[in-house]
């Protein structure tokens, strides 16, 4: 990677390796750097999406995040709900927020979560004022908020105080011999530089799971990991299937791209994290990380958009996401970095990749060389330019449900 000057944040790289890498992002009062300064409108609930709408509308810069649920949920799956919001409105990435609810209670549970953080957040709640008068109330309030944040300046920081996700999707071949490698060797590199890293897919580890427990840190956090695969294993495939995994794990495109297997499918999942790089702590969905850094595992879906709204409401922001057949997938407040090895993909759907890594594939690019790519890609990504899903307009934010509501 070519030298770049400090003072506008760009990568240096010396001879020795990444030894200096620096960029330019939001500091925010608990600390966490943030690369983007989103003002969100926040829904408690699928009763509160079209106010939350109404205001983003009404205040240009603001930014509402409809969902599908938040009614009548309990247990496990309401602290999951609220996790989730609560992460999200805390994500660096994120300067101030508008929460708006159906009712007070639920409003200001999640409010106060995201003020533990020092950042903006007014809560509203629709029960006894109607939609016009919260829309009219909030959206003062949302002004305010995103006149605050333009005047937030960026500052130098180290490439330490980044923390980076990763998922992959629509895997084919290609994925675990060029796109998952690449992803991996970033975080053989930049993990020991002092980032936090994070990995999940629970499902799509069948068939490589004695693999990834041999990757814990310890036995102790391996047997954490093992149970946490096998209870997913136990209570919900086992419990729930009709037939087998075959319609969903591979997935169609997963098999016409090559992949027959969930265990050919696993072996590739698993290059996502190198050859180097073990993980220190199993977390649940949308838990943030608390054993400092390092590479953690969580428990996630598969589903793209689902897995990607988990991290970043777990602190993440910036995400990495190899494809081999291609995929749109983007996340309202957290740039998602494509990669792809794939060269067909690369001329059928090269408007949503970022990072063209086919060139392993040809033999004119190592996956050393892969990395850097993608290492400077980030540090580009985290000083402002925007990637390819977001300029496409990919905002997709989904919930995990655990089970049905009451």
């Amino acid at each position: 990677m070519a030298k770049k000057s400090k003072k506008n944040g760009k990568a240096i790289a010396k001879k020795n390796g990444h030894s200096d890498l620096t960029f330019l992002g939001w500091r925010r009062k608990n600390g966490r750097v943030g690369v983007r300064n989103h003002v969100i409108i926040l829904p408690l609930d699928d009763l509160s999406n079209s106010a939350c709408e109404a205001v983003a509308n009404n205040i240009k810069g603001t930014m509402a995040l409809p969902h599908a649920y938040g009614r009548l949920q309990f247990g496990e799956d309401l602290d999951l709900h609220f996790r989730t919001l609560i992460g999200t409105g805390a994500n660096p990435n994120v300067a101030a927020v508008v929460v708006i609810g159906i009712e007070d209670g639920w409003t200001k549970r999640v409010v106060d979560g995201i003020a533990k953080t020092g950042k903006p957040v007014t809560g509203f709640g629709i029960e006894g004022h109607g939609d016009i008068a919260t829309i009219a109330k909030a959206s003062y309030v949302a002004k305010q908020y995103v006149q605050m944040a333009s005047e937030l300046q960026r500052e130098e920081c180290d490439i330490a105080d980044l923390w980076v996700s990763t998922k992959c999707g629509e895997s084919d071949t290609t994925t675990g011999l060029a796109s998952c490698p690449t992803v991996g060797n970033m975080y053989d590199k930049l993990i020991p530089r002092g980032i936090y890293g994070v990995f999940g897919e629970t499902s799509e580890i069948t068939g490589a799971e004695h693999l990834a427990k041999a990757r814990a840190i310890n036995k102790k956090i391996g047997e954490k990991w093992y149970k946490v695969w096998k209870s997913y294993q136990d209570d919900v495939i086992e419990a729930h299937k009709t037939d087998d995994l075959s319609d969903s794990q591979p997935t169609k495109g997963n098999i016409a791209g090559g992949l027959t297997t969930i265990e050919e499918k696993a072996l590739g999942n698993l290059e996502k994290i190198g050859r180097e790089c073990k993980y220190i702590d199993v977390l649940a969905p949308a838990e943030a990380p608390r054993k400092g850094k390092g590479l953690y595992y969580m428990d996630t879906s598969s589903a793209a958009a689902e897995c990607v709204t988990l991290m970043a409401a777990a602190g993440y922001a910036v995400h990495t996401f190899p494809t081999g057949q291609g995929n749109v997938i983007g996340n309202p407040i957290v740039p998602v970095i494509k990669i792809s090895g794939n060269p067909k993909t690369m001329r059928t759907m090269g408007e949503h990749i970022d990072v063209d890594v086919s060139g392993i594939l040809r033999r004119d690019m190592t996956i050393p060389q892969a990395g850097d790519a993608l290492i400077d890609m980030i540090v580009r990504t985290a000083n402002g330019r925007l990637t390819a899903a977001e300029a496409l307009g990919h905002r997709e934010y989904v919930m995990t449900k655990l089970y049905r509501s009451a």
